[in-house]
């Protein structure tokens, strides 16, 4: 099982649905399109910010829980990195502190359930990176309306925080065997990037035996 990490609109799942073909295993990609609580968050995200973590919280346990069980998955982003985005929204004051507690004494009893299947890590962690300038443009290029800061200034910060907090959430990651790539030195939008990128997880499969 591989798993994919990365900001917000640098190209995580394109490049999950690359390594699954490339691999022939099977996507699993972030509940985005069908989540009712994103957009609200992005209205309010003092309102809304515990629900949407606990929200994301249980779609990543149930997704990661299934491919734990069976070989050859490849996971848009997945439970390892859903507590950077809770502590980010309490360090923001989105989230207080009681719900933290809540928030992270749920995310610990189900980590615990994971290490009960043999399987109970990844085999890999890809971190996807870009800097931030490219990552603004790529979030503009995708269109979300809920997603553009060009009206917000805070909104904007809040992504720059986040870009920061990913890159020593990166630096601390040790539950599998990890690597990093650019992403912005090798856009996938850019087809002579893509076997260069993929060279670079073939080689990562075979040092850790993947």
């Amino acid at each position: 099982m591989i798993i994919t990490s990365g900001m917000i609109g640098v190209g995580k799942t394109t490049l999950t649905g690359k390594i699954a073909k490339h691999f022939n295993s099977r996507p699993y990609y972030e509940p985005v399109g069908d989540n009712p609580v994103l957009p609200l968050y992005y209205s309010d995200p003092k309102r809304y910010g515990f629900l949407l973590q606990i929200f994301f919280l249980n779609k990543r346990f149930k997704m990661i829980k299934r491919a734990l069980k069976s070989n050859h998955n490849v996971l848009d982003r997945s439970i390892y990195e859903d507590n950077l985005f809770t502590r980010q929204n309490n360090i923001d004051g989105n989230i207080s502190d009681t719900e933290l507690a809540i928030y992270t004494e749920l995310f610990n009893n189900m980590r615990s359930d994971l290490n009960s299947i043999p399987r109970s890590h990844p085999d890999l962690m890809v971190y996807v990176y870009a800097d931030f300038e490219t990552i603004l443009k790529r979030i503009k290029k995708r269109g979300r309306d809920y997603e553009q800061f060009d009206n917000d200034p805070a909104l904007k910060d809040y992504y720059y925080r986040l870009w920061q907090a990913y890159q020593q959430w990166f630096a601390d990651y040790d539950d599998s065997p990890k690597i990093k790539l650019d992403l912005q030195k090798y856009d996938l939008s850019a087809h002579q990037n893509l076997p260069i990128v993929l060279a670079q997880i073939d080689e990562a499969v075979n040092k850790y035996n993947v």
